[in-house]
């Protein structure tokens, strides 16, 4: 997680409310919006994206990314940027597969396992960090470290 923003902290109890939670966020992002996601696998991070995805009103399959780096999606009513970074070393390594195009074109960018390119990310990015806690359960904790962050952050995940 980004070190200056306060975290709150959002339990899921079940696949589905995980996805609801990314359908409540895809309906408020905007273009241009970067959301960096961390945790381990199976914390919940690819149907936290479904769901946005959902929000967003894609009618394709969202899966993983992991062995592409990248999936794009653009059936909604704004393309969908999926990164998985899990097989880039760092942030020179994602600038070298384009990094950027995403992060500044004209859809919404979510990526998964963003620690590992976290110096090339803007900073006024909306960090969850997803932690398993059992079979059912996972803790999402929530870091808005900027203006637009935090309004994601306040419009797309306050009502829970």
């Amino acid at each position: 997680m980004t070190p200056s923003a306060p975290v709150s902290e959002i339990t899921s109890t079940s696949v589905e409310q995980t996805r609801a939670l990314g359908a409540r966020l895809g309906s408020v992002v905007r273009a241009g919006d970067v959301i960096a996601l961390q945790g381990d696998l199976g914390a919940g991070k690819t149907n936290f994206v479904q769901g946005l995805a959902r929000g967003l009103q894609i009618t394709e399959d969202v899966n993983s990314p992991t062995f592409i780096l990248a999936n794009e999606y653009h059936s909604g009513r704004l393309p969908l940027y999926h990164i998985d970074a899990y097989r880039v070393s760092d942030a020179a390594e994602a600038e070298g597969f384009g990094l950027d195009d995403y992060l500044f074109g004209d859809g919404v960018t979510v990526i998964e396992w963003a620690e590992r390119v976290r110096d090339a990310l803007p900073q006024d990015v909306l960090w969850l960090e997803f932690e398993y806690r059992d079979e059912t359960t996972r803790a999402l904790y929530v870091r808005a470290p900027g203006a637009n962050a935090g309004r994601l952050a306040k419009e797309g995940l306050a009502r829970v």
